[in-house]
């Protein structure tokens, strides 16, 4: 749907692979009135995806995933990044849909609840990528370890977490991914009220939550997923 502040001359694809460019020539409203002079601009396009961060708040603990991403393979730092569980809207998916199946195929996770944070544009001047995020409750015991979709030349590392050191690598600057950093500090200030939502009724999966949780038997503690 085009703004009717904005006149759209021409849209042209000009490349179609993995992911579509397409150009545009335009002019739109300006603030001090009129329309501005007719510029080109290039658009990276692709479907709307979904983030999820999972945490387990009995015990304290977040899971992220850590694989390769070109993005960032011309920077100084490790192009291998650590993130939310994410992956894209297919046709006829709801964003909670794309969420569970995602945090199977990435985490080997169920997600026993999900809460909705927000959407948000990661790039807009120059993508028209919209992105839905989300914080899933789990179990993270016995999380962790190697998965992805092979077929999809998908190579996924999955950490368990403690949310004090997540939080940690944050204030450092060594999570440098945009959705991990958005759904991390999400959770920092709204922590109190999930884990109200969260704590369940005696007999329910969960109970007692708050409880001393003991060790995560998942967890490598010889691990070092610090490398963002």
């Amino acid at each position: 749907m085009t703004d009717p502040r904005v006149e759209v001359i021409d849209r042209k694809v000009v490349f179609d692979g993995f992911f579509k460019i397409v150009r545009y020539r335009l002019r739109h409203c300006l603030f001090a009135g009129g329309m501005g002079p007719e510029l080109v601009r290039e658009v990276f396009e692709r479907a709307p995806a979904v983030v999820v961060l999972p945490y387990d708040p009995e015990r304290e603990q977040v899971v992220l995933v850590e694989q390769f991403r070109i993005g960032a393979l011309e920077r100084e730092r490790d192009p291998w990044l650590l993130e939310p569980v994410a992956g894209l809207i297919e046709p006829g998916e709801s964003a909670p849909e794309v969420a569970r199946r995602e945090a199977l195929e990435e985490a080997g996770l169920e997600l026993l609840d999900l809460v909705p944070i927000g959407s948000y544009y990661p790039s807009p001047g120059g993508s028209n990528e919209a992105c839905e995020a989300f914080i899933a409750r789990v179990d993270s015991r016995g999380a962790g370890g190697l998965f992805g979709l092979a077929d999809h030349g998908e190579d996924v590392r999955a950490h368990v977490v403690p949310l004090a050191t997540a939080l940690a690598w944050l204030d450092s600057g060594e999570i440098r991914v945009a959705s991990t950093i958005i759904t991390l500090q999400w959770l920092a200030m709204h922590r109190a009220e999930l884990e109200a939502r969260w704590r369940a009724v005696p007999g329910e999966p969960g109970a007692g939550l708050g409880a001393d949780p003991g060790p995560n038997p998942g967890a490598d503690p010889g691990a070092d997923p610090g490398k963002a």
